[in-house]
C-alpha cells in the first residue's frame, strides 16, 4: 500500500512525530540538573531549525553536537535568565502582598517588563544556536527581534503556552506534555522564526554537518543592526 510507503505524508507525518517524542525526551532528562537547562533548549532549537529547513535526518547526533559547542554561552544565559526570572517572582510576590501598599503604576511596570522578558526569552536560545554572537550580542538582538516580529513573537508565546493550557484544563493531557510539550511547541516555533533568521543570514553560505551554526557578518550586521561577533 502507497500510505505505508517511507515517503507517503503518514510515514512522514509519524517519523517527525517520533522524532519530537525523542527530542523532547532528551530536553527533559538534560533539564533535571537545573544548571544544563540552557544547553538543552540551546540543542533543541539546533536541531529543530535544521528539521524544519529539512537540512538533517537525524536528532541525537546533532543534538550533542550543539550541546557540547555552546555549553559555556549556554550556561551563563540559562543562570541570567534564571536570576532575571527569580527577580520578577519575588517583585510580584512583593507588590501582590495583602499588608502593603504600592503605587498602581508599578504593577503596570512590572508587568510591562516581564512581558518584554518572555518576549525576549522567546528568541535567546534560538539565536544562540544559529549564530556565532557575544552573550551581549544574543541578548540585545533577542529583544531587538522579539519587537521587530511581533506577531510572530506573539504566536510564538501562544504555541509555547498551550500544552500547560491543556493541561491545566485536563490532567489527562499530562501524558501529551511529557511526550511532547517542549519539543513540539519549539518545532512550531521554529516555522516562524527560520523565515526571520534568514534575513541576517549571509547570503551565501555553506551548510553541513560540521559547521552549520553561522557569524553575521559585518554588512548584514550594518544593514540590520544587529551585533555578531
Amino acid at each position: 500500500m502507497k500510505i505505508l510507503n517511507l515517503d507517503s505524508p503518514l510515514m512522514v507525518f509519524l517519523s517527525r512525530v517520533a522524532d519530537l517524542m525523542i527530542l523532547n525526551v532528551i530536553v527533559m532528562l538534560l533539564c533535571l540538573p537545573v544548571i544544563t537547562i540552557g544547553p538543552a533548549l540551546t540543542a533543541m532549537h539546533y536541531v529543530l531549525l535544521k528539521i524544519v529547513r529539512k537540512e538533517e535526518g537525524y536528532v541525537v547526533a546533532p543534538f550533542f553536537k550543539s550541546f557540547k559547542e555552546n555549553f559555556v554561552q549556554a550556561v551563563i544565559l540559562g543562570v541570567i535568565v534564571k536570576v532575571v526570572l527569580a527577580i520578577f517572582i519575588i517583585n510580584f510576590m512583593i507588590l501582590s502582598d495583602p499588608e502593603l501598599t504600592f503605587a498602581r503604576w508599578l504593577r503596570i511596570a512590572l508587568m510591562v517588563c516581564a512581558l518584554i522578558f518572555i518576549m525576549t526569552l522567546a528568541y535567546i536560545f534560538p539565536l544562540l544556536a544559529r549564530f556565532q554572537n557575544t552573550i551581549r550580542g544574543t541578548l540585545r538582538n533577542a529583544l531587538f527581534m522579539s519587537i521587530l516580529y511581533l506577531p510572530r513573537t506573539i504566536l510564538m508565546m501562544l504555541i509555547y503556552a498551550t500544552p500547560f493550557i491543556l493541561v491545566l484544563i485536563n490532567l489527562n493531557m499530562f501524558p501529551l506534555l511529557i511526550l511532547l510539550g517542549i519539543a513540539g511547541p519549539a518545532y512550531g516555533c521554529a516555522m516562524l522564526y527560520s523565515g526571520a533568521f534568514k534575513r541576517f543570514e549571509p547570503e551565501e553560505v555553506e551548510i553541513d554537518a560540521d559547521a552549520w551554526t553561522v557569524e553575521l557578518t559585518e554588512e548584514t550586521n550594518n544593514e540590520n543592526e544587529v551585533e555578531g561577533s
